[in-house]
């Protein structure tokens, strides 16, 4: 798509393996990025693992009788356990025995990285996500670890080994746990719908040249910002370094207090 643009703007794009070595000034937009960082299984069980272990297990890979894959839990690791101890101290309700979620270990230096050269400028992050007390819920015992094969979405990891996909939802409070651990502001964190409409996107829609282009953009709209599709489900957080706000996309919502 790229390259059917006017050469005057496809040669503007350049191809990045890694974040800039020099100081640069601008904007990151990661759409649907951070949920593809690997994340770490664990459970909280009624049994002891071990000593020292806190109830925490590792929920790895292994083998069953039959010889198909299946879940096995192994002890943690201590990055791993330490974590899940501060998250669970920070939460006002307790978990349940036999507890089932994930983090993202990886979160914070991948943020670090990528904006470590970032002189000033905005990281926009937009993916389905929840902050830290919805996310670790009590109610939420199985975690939100989801699969997606030929567009279905389904629970179980080892149903199509190499064939489909595996996220799990982002942990906003983490995410901007790393923002203030890499020196940034966190400027923003509201829901898909609230960002766009706050840009403008209803007056993009009314602003159709012709009735079917109308039709066509509201359709799209609609599902961009009904609670029930991608509305409420995605949310956009900003990290900005050496900008002062407030920023047009949380002017209708910004609901930082829920981090």
């Amino acid at each position: 798509l790229i390259a059917t643009l006017p050469a005057t703007l496809a040669d503007r794009v350049e191809w990045l393996d890694a974040p800039p070595a020099q100081p640069w000034q601008g904007m990151i937009v990661a759409n649907e990025v951070l949920d593809a960082l690997p994340v770490e299984c664990f459970a909280w069980r009624r049994e002891q693992t071990g000593a020292g272990s806190d109830h925490i297990v590792a929920r790895g890979v292994g083998l069953d009788d039959a010889g198909e894959l299946c879940w096995r839990d192994a002890p943690p690791s201590a990055a791993l356990a330490d974590e899940v101890v501060r998250i669970r101290a920070s939460l006002p309700l307790p978990w349940p025995d036999d507890y089932e979620s994930e983090l993202c270990l990886r979160a914070a230096p991948w943020v670090a990285t990528l904006t470590q050269t970032m002189q000033r400028g905005v990281a926009l992050f937009i993916d389905y996500g929840l902050p830290r007390r919805e996310y670790y819920h009590p109610s939420r015992i199985a975690g939100t670890l989801r699969c997606h094969h030929r567009h279905r979405a389904h629970d179980d990891p080892f149903a199509h080994p190499g064939l489909e996909d595996i996220t799990a939802w982002v942990d906003f409070t983490r995410v901007a746990e790393a923002g203030d651990a890499a020196d940034l502001d966190v400027l923003g964190y509201t829901t898909q719908a609230a960002l766009l409409l706050s840009l403008g996107l209803d007056a993009a829609v009314a602003d159709s040249p012709d009735e079917s282009t109308r039709v066509r953009r509201a359709n799209q709209a609609r599902q961009l910002v009904m609670p029930t599709q991608m509305g409420e489900t995605f949310k956009a957080m900003a990290l900005g370094r050496g900008v002062e706000g407030p920023l047009r996309g949380f002017a209708l919502q910004n609901s930082l207090g829920r981090l």
